[in-house]
């Protein structure tokens, strides 16, 4: 039976991967091998796409948990940095391993990640908790930031949506999880799909919009989304291609620009806009994101993502 939406005690549950993110950013060319070069410009700052779109949707004024793992040494560290946006730690559960790590360098066009998991190897377990399956059914949507298991999404999706969640998935860039065919029953069950170009090439076999979208109807997709990086993004609509360009700004660090773009459509799903008005709103939280190095300090407030709206979509 579904829970009414007024009785639900949250707007969002995010869950998912949880990282110490180490930013290097301000690079003018990738470094040949062998080859060191410099950087001015580097920020250590919680990361991973679980906190980045919960800090998205949060300083959207959302109501928002926040649910994962982290090592016991970083719990005030986490708990006082997420104070600053509004959001709770309690969701946050302590592992005997340490909190996963994130290495991201980036150039002003691109990043790259190197990544240590940690205690994000022990999320299955949790997912499979019953007082963490009590969170998420007490959201009206819950997004996954991580690559959800097979068998672990046949035992969440229907327990959702019995509970009236709406849902979505990104995750992120992850070749096993894309490449394995067990997955399209999950890529259908959730409601709303987020990869980028890179990861719809793992998917389809091609970068382009439309070898995504000829790849999600052959699956059976219901809500498909392809961020396309400077070119903004599309959704499959009616069978064909939606796409919506992005605001201009100046882009110093691209890291969590997928993540605010997540946060930016599901605010819109949640306000019950059109695919359109939710790839908009979308597209404005990925730009502006990029605007700051790192990928918390550039996430828009609601009078940002409003006034922007106007300037470039209008009223």
């Amino acid at each position: 039976m579904a829970v009414p939406e007024t009785m639900k005690r949250w707007d969002v549950v995010v869950v998912g991967e949880i990282y110490a993110d180490h930013v290097f950013s301000g690079f003018q060319h990738w470094p040949a091998p062998g080859e060191e070069v410099h950087t001015d410009h580097y920020l250590r700052e919680l990361g991973g796409g679980t906190v980045n779109t919960a800090c998205g949707l949060a300083r959207l004024q959302r109501r928002v948990r926040l649910v994962g793992l982290i090592g016991e040494a970083d719990r005030e560290w986490f708990k006082s940095r997420l104070k600053s946006f509004g959001l709770s730690a309690d969701g946050l559960r302590c592992s005997p391993l340490d909190t996963g790590v994130t290495v991201s360098v980036s150039t002003a066009q691109d990043r790259s990640f190197y990544t240590y998991p940690g205690a994000n190897r022990r999320l299955t377990e949790l997912l499979d908790d019953p007082g963490t399956r009590s969170e998420l059914i007490a959201a009206r949507h819950v997004h996954f930031a991580m690559p959800l298991a097979a068998d672990l999404a046949r035992r969440l999706f229907p327990l959702l949506h019995k509970a009236g969640c709406t849902t979505s998935l990104d995750v992120g860039f992850s070749p096993d999880w894309l490449q394995d065919p067990d997955n399209h029953w999950t890529c259908r069950a959730v409601d709303y799909f987020f990869p980028n170009q890179a990861e719809a090439r793992l998917l389809s076999g091609d970068e382009s919009a439309e070898a995504f979208r000829d790849w999600a109807q052959s699956v059976g997709l219901r809500h498909a989304v392809i961020k396309l990086g400077a070119a903004g993004a599309a959704a499959i609509v009616r069978n064909d291609l939606l796409r919506v360009p992005p605001p201009p700004v100046h882009a110093v660090d691209m890291t969590g620009a997928g993540d605010a773009f997540d946060a930016g459509f599901i605010d819109g799903v949640l306000n019950g806009e059109s695919i359109e008005h939710c790839l908009q709103r979308a597209c404005i939280c990925g730009a502006l994101c990029t605007t700051r190095i790192g990928a918390l300090e550039g996430l828009p407030d609601l009078f940002s993502l409003r006034s922007t709206y106007e300037q470039i979509y209008g009223p």
